[in-house]
Formats: structure tokens, C-alpha cells, sequence
């Protein structure tokens, strides 16, 4: 089966901006969103996101998650205390996820035998940490 997949880790806020989160965090991203950057009423995007991405083909999930992980590990401290500020000052929400995303029989998508994928301790280590959700988005024919 061929599967498009990718995997990130993002911040959100309602208040706080990208540029400013990559400050504290002493990072760039590798993506950002600006709150109602595309339409000001009703705002869209409705928050200001911070994301680090793995879009490198021919890996297993576990393989991208490892690659985020790999670039996040050394500033987790970082992230789990701008998540701490953001939640204190916006309320608790949805403020850091770790992000899987997978097309199934995608025609640009990776020839893939194994399609299951785990998340092993260290993954659920740093996760607890940042106080992150883990979201699952697939996609395919029916």
C-alpha cells in the first residue's frame, strides 16, 4: 500500500504569536500560522501555531515521531514551561500536540508493508513532559 505520511509537534495559542514562542523557546520553526492571517472575522487560522515537521520520506512513523523527538529533546524543558504560561494565561487547552498524519494509497505516497507504528517510552516521556496530545488524522479510499 502506498502511504503519504508526515508527522509535527506544534504549539498553539490564542494570544501568544509564533515569532514570540520561538523566542522563549530559543528555536525557529519550521512552520508557523498568524491568528487571522487569512480572514480577520471569524479569524482563520483561529490561533497563532508554532511546528516543527518531519515530511522525510520512505520512514515509518515511529521513525518521523523519533526525528521530532531528536530535535525537541534538548529544549522539552523549554516547551513544558511556555505550555505552563500559555495554559495559566489562556486556560487549559489544546496547547502542544504531536501531530501523525497519513494518506492511504496515495499516489505520491511511499510503498509501505508495515502500516502500524508505537510510540515507545521516551516518546510518551517527552509527551507527558510538554503536556502534549497525540492526534491521529488518516485518510483514504473508501
Amino acid at each position: 500500500m502506498r502511504v503519504h505520511q508526515y508527522v509535527y509537534f506544534s504549539l498553539r495559542s490564542d494570544r501568544l504569536p509564533s515569532r514570540e514562542m520561538a523566542t522563549r523557546l530559543g528555536m525557529e520553526p519550521d512552520e508557523i500560522s498568524v491568528k487571522g492571517s487569512k480572514r480577520e472575522n471569524p479569524p482563520v487560522p483561529a490561533v497563532h501555531s508554532w511546528r516543527v515537521v518531519c515530511r522525510d520520506s520512505g520512514l515509518t512513523v515511529d521513525e518521523q515521531i523519533d526525528r521530532i523527538i531528536d530535535r525537541l529533546g534538548p529544549i522539552a524543558d523549554q516547551i513544558a514551561a511556555l505550555v505552563r504560561v500559555i495554559d495559566e494565561a489562556e486556560g487549559e487547552g489544546i496547547t502542544s500536540t504531536l501531530q501523525v498524519v497519513r494518506y492511504f494509497n496515495d499516489d505520491d505516497g511511499d510503498q509501505h508493508q508495515r502500516l502500524g507504528w508505537h510510540l515507545d517510552r521516551r516518546a510518551l516521556e517527552f509527551l507527558h513532559h510538554t503536556r502534549a496530545e497525540l492526534d491521529v488524522d488518516e485518510y483514504g479510499d473508501d
